[in-house]
């Protein structure tokens, strides 16, 4: 059984709502604890609350992370609909663990060398300071699965945004977190983006006699409305169905750079292969640390998403 420590931004794209709850339906993984991270953490913990207690997993403890970004250089990205369609005014006092999200990550990962993996589907401030506080997390915790960047390579090298959310919103984090040494596996962009829910999808949450996932067709449409379109990519339940089946998603092990500068949004991941003609003439045929990222290139989203929706409509 995979030990997992869910770090989240919860709150603004439904994915992340079905992550918690694969997670928490999943019978391979513990799930040692779920933080949140960026903007109202608050909100942001009451709704993994609510989502554990509609599934009967109130045994996982819930941590607020950190609300600002690593440098407090940039401002947070709230769309203002975060909660609507899930909490009510009667969820205003869910209680959650006192603990902080950084103390609760260093404690577990240190108290528990190669056995913790972390998969953060949010902006990686909470990760980065446990990383700066305690460098040896960066040893002692299996790995590090993320949802954030893009390589941009091969059948990847479609057209996307200069930068994504979860990189953009906190560049220096995210440079601090690909620097520090972890074994890490980067979902990105141009791969989740290839799983997608359409309305087939909407619909069979919708009609479940579940109270959840009649929530999560509602949430659904509130994104869809928002962004004008009829589909929606499951970006953060892939990396927690990576932490048990690795064999959703295939890519080399690579070397990923974050590039960033003082504007906002900035940030985009460069991966490249060890000696490559991208790498630095200065830098090629020296003696270096292996790559310790492996950047997902391929996925197998008919299985995965099959796999997401029995999970949340047979149950």
């Amino acid at each position: 059984m995979e030990r997992i420590i869910l770090d989240t931004d919860i709150g603004t794209d439904v994915d992340d709502v079905m992550a918690v709850a694969l997670a928490a339906l999943s019978p391979e993984l513990k799930v040692e604890g779920i933080t949140t991270v960026y903007g109202d953490v608050d909100l942001r913990s009451r709704m993994v609350v609510k989502v554990l207690k509609m599934l009967g997993r109130e045994d996982i403890p819930v941590m607020a992370g950190t609300r600002d970004v690593l440098l407090r250089n940039r401002k947070i990205w709230w769309l203002g609909h975060e909660g609507e369609g899930f909490l009510t005014p009667e969820d205003e006092n869910l209680a959650y663990d006192r603990r902080h999200a950084v103390d609760f990550i260093i404690e577990t990962v240190m108290k528990n060398p190669g056995e913790i993996t972390l998969i953060a589907i949010g902006p990686f401030t909470n990760l980065a300071i446990a990383l700066a506080r305690e460098p040896q997390v960066a040893e002692a915790v299996k790995q590090i699965i993320i949802m954030g960047g893009s390589a941009r390579l091969g059948m990847n090298a479609m057209e996307l945004e200069p930068s994504d959310h979860n990189i953009s919103r906190d560049p220096e984090s995210a440079a601090l977190l690909f620097r520090s040494g972890a074994p890490i596996v980067m979902c990105g962009y141009d791969v989740t983006r290839q799983v997608l829910i359409r309305e087939p999808h909407i619909r069979r949450l919708e009609e479940s006699d579940d109270q959840l996932n009649q929530a999560l067709g509602r949430m659904i449409r509130i994104w869809l409305q928002y962004w004008k379109r009829d589909f929606t990519a499951m970006n953060d339940p892939l990396c927690v169905a990576m932490a048990f089946d690795p064999e959703f998603c295939d890519g080399p092990m690579m070397d990923v750079q974050v590039e960033y500068d003082h504007r906002h949004p900035s940030g985009r991941t460069i991966c490249t292969l060890p000696d490559t003609p991208w790498t630095p003439p200065e830098e090629r045929g020296i003696d270096r640390e292996p790559p310790r990222t492996k950047v997902c290139l391929t996925v197998d989203s008919e299985r995965f998403i099959n796999m997401l929706l029995d999970r949340l409509c047979v149950r």
